[in-house]
């Protein structure tokens, strides 16, 4: 199933490959990483994460924005974090990956690090 996402995301990005066989890449600003892991036999699934933002002024209330639709999409969960040095922010979506091709996997990914990367510009003012 990683194959199929790393074929898939080469035809956008430059793919890395990480020692635990996570894929890693960048799409407008925003830091991404596709693992995969098989709940159980036959339901084999791959977890998207998007690092949105980090270190956002923390006198702007980042959660309401995230909350009230900042980068509104339909695929993923925003994860709002007060760290030390202001807001971060993440992006996470996880689904079955079983029967896609590539096309299908593609569609599915770039939906999702297309929304984090609206969201992206939305929090940060630009791309």
């Amino acid at each position: 199933m990683l194959g199929v996402a790393r074929t898939a995301l080469e035809r956008y990005h430059d793919v890395t490959v990480d020692d635990d066989g996570a894929l890693t890449f960048a799409h407008g600003g925003v830091l991404c990483v596709v693992q995969g892991m098989e709940l159980e036999e036959g339901l084999p699934v791959l977890n998207l994460t998007c690092v949105v933002a980090w270190d956002l002024d923390p006198e702007i209330d980042v959660p309401t924005r995230v909350a009230m639709g900042a980068g509104e999409g339909l695929f993923g969960t925003p994860r709002v974090i007060r760290g030390k040095q202001g807001w971060d922010v993440t992006l996470r979506y996880a689904f079955p990956a079983a029967g896609l091709d590539d096309k299908a996997m593609g569609t599915l990914l770039m939906l999702v690090v297309s929304s984090a990367s609206s969201m992206r510009a939305e929090l940060t003012d630009g791309p």
